[in-house]
This record gives C-alpha cells, structure tokens and sequence, in this order.
C-alpha cells in the first residue's frame, strides 16, 4: 500500500497517517527525517544533500528524491508507506510518478483532508489565547500569524496536486473537520473501495481491534470481583481485629474490676477488724 497525505497545515495527516501506520504495518516516510538520516548515514545522495544544507542552499528534488529512492528500498517499507511532506509541488509529484514506475510500483491512493481555513485559524487563536492566559509560553511557529502565512503556501504550491491527481483518478476527498475517528473510519473505506486493502487484511484488522476491545471489557468485568472480593476480605479482617480488640478490651476491664473489688474489700475488712477487737477488750 503506497498512500499520499495532502492537507494544509493542521488537518490532521500526521494523526491519521501515524494510525494508519498502526493498522497496517507500513512506514510513514517524512522527507526531513529521511534527509537527516541520509546525511548521517553518509550515503552518497546524503553527502551531497549535506554539502548543499551546508552552503545555505535549498535541497534540489532530484536529490531529494534520491533518498525517498534509497528509503523504499528499504525492508520495513516492502509492505507500503505513507509519503508526509512530499510531493509539495507538481514537479515533484511527475518526478515521484517516474521514480515509482521505474521500481514496478504503483501509486494506490492520494488522500485529501479537505478543511474549513477560518475554522484552523480560529482555533489556533482559541489556543493561543488560552496559553497565554495560563502564563505558557506559546511556540512561534504555532501562531494565527505564521499559521497565514503556511495556508497561503499551501494553496500557492500543493493545491495545485489535487488537480494533478484528479486528472489521473487518484485523488479521494475526505471531509477533515469530522472527529478524528470519523476521518480514520472514511479513510479505511476509501482505501477498501479502491482495492488498496484486501477485504480479508481489513476484516482480520477489524477482528483483532474487536478482539482486544472484548477482552480488555472481560479483564475489567473479571477485575472487579476480584477487587470485590479483596474489599470484602479487608472488611472482614477489620471486623476480626474489631472483635479482638473488644474481647482484648473487655478481659483487661474484667481483670481491672475484679483487682478493684479485691482491693476495696481487702481494706474494709482490715478497717472493721481493730475495732471489734477493741470494743471487745473494753468491755472485759
């Protein structure tokens, strides 16, 4: 499965494209991330992208589709990818289209996260107020201003792929302002109905989240007895220690008593004693 994420900034590709990744076990490839790793990796197509960086210089896209070249031919990649950041521009998507037709692969969808523009800046404004309120501090790159400033870009140089991917029917639009599961659940049906998913991988991925949905529900249902029980034990052992203290309490109190009434009956015999005796002498 080879999918392209187009959106601007803030749609959600890079949520939907992370769960994407989850469900089917391919890569999400982001041309940054590619870049550096090149560059660190010393590979051929690296060190030239480093030596232009290095002079202040935008990387070319031959060089840049070099590296996606070499990423994809890597192993974790054989089951599919997900381009993040690439193609930009129209150039860069016939360099892509040539690149994959040269490999023997296909390109099986181009995802559209339409959005409401008004609605993406005020909600950044919301957050930002927000922060601000609380005493955050707030990152430049994420406010309403510079977010203006990348939807104007987008529109200058990415809107015009989805014309491009129109004409050559790849192009699925999909309505990015619904709730982050609605879009993830429109997405697997597009992908089904262009065949990029088998009907059997979908169901056995169906399967096994309902599986695991089932058995956290059982573990939590077979969990609370436990915890019940637990309780119930930690009652009934407070209530021994209860009954044990009582009798503890009540021996002691006995003992106490019976010591008390001892004594007292002690000191009054020894305190009518004398005087009987010295009435007796008296009177003899």
């Amino acid at each position: 499965m080879r999918i392209i994420l187009l959106g601007p900034p803030g749609s959600g590709k890079g949520t939907q494209a992370q769960l994407l990744v989850q469900r089917y076990g391919i890569v999400q490839l982001s041309t940054g991330e590619m870049l550096r790793a090149a560059v660190a990796a010393g590979t051929p197509v690296g060190l030239k992208a480093k030596e232009i960086m290095a002079g202040g210089g935008l990387v070319p896209d031959e060089v840049v589709v070099g590296i996606i070249s070499d990423r994809i031919d890597q192993p974790d990649a054989k089951n599919g990818f997900i381009l993040d950041g690439f193609p930009r521009t129209v150039p860069q998507a016939e360099a892509l289209d040539e690149l994959l037709k040269h490999k023997h692969l296909k390109l099986d969808a181009v995802i559209e996260l339409r959005v409401n523009e008004s609605a993406l800046l005020s909600r950044v404004e919301t957050r930002v107020a927000q922060m601000r309120e609380r005493g955050e501090e707030v990152r430049v790159d994420d406010t309403p201003e510079v977010l203006t400033k990348r939807l104007a870009s987008y529109r200058n140089q990415t809107e015009p792929l989805i014309h491009y991917y129109s004409e050559r029917r790849k192009l699925s639009t999909i309505d990015g302002m619904m709730a982050i599961d609605e879009v993830t659940r429109a997405i697997h049906r597009q992908l089904l109905a262009l065949g990029a998913v088998e009907p059997k991988t979908h169901a056995r991925s169906a399967a096994k989240a309902a599986a695991a949905k089932k058995g956290a529900k059982k573990a939590k249902a077979a969990k609370k007895p436990a915890k019940t029980a637990k309780k119930a034990a930690k009652s009934a052992k407070t209530a021994k220690k209860a009954v044990k203290g009582a009798k503890k309490t009540a021996k002691k109190t006995a003992k106490k008593g019976v010591k008390k009434t001892a004594k007292k009956a002690v000191k009054k015999g020894s305190k009518k004693g004398p005087k009987k005796v010295t009435k007796k002498r008296a009177k003899r």
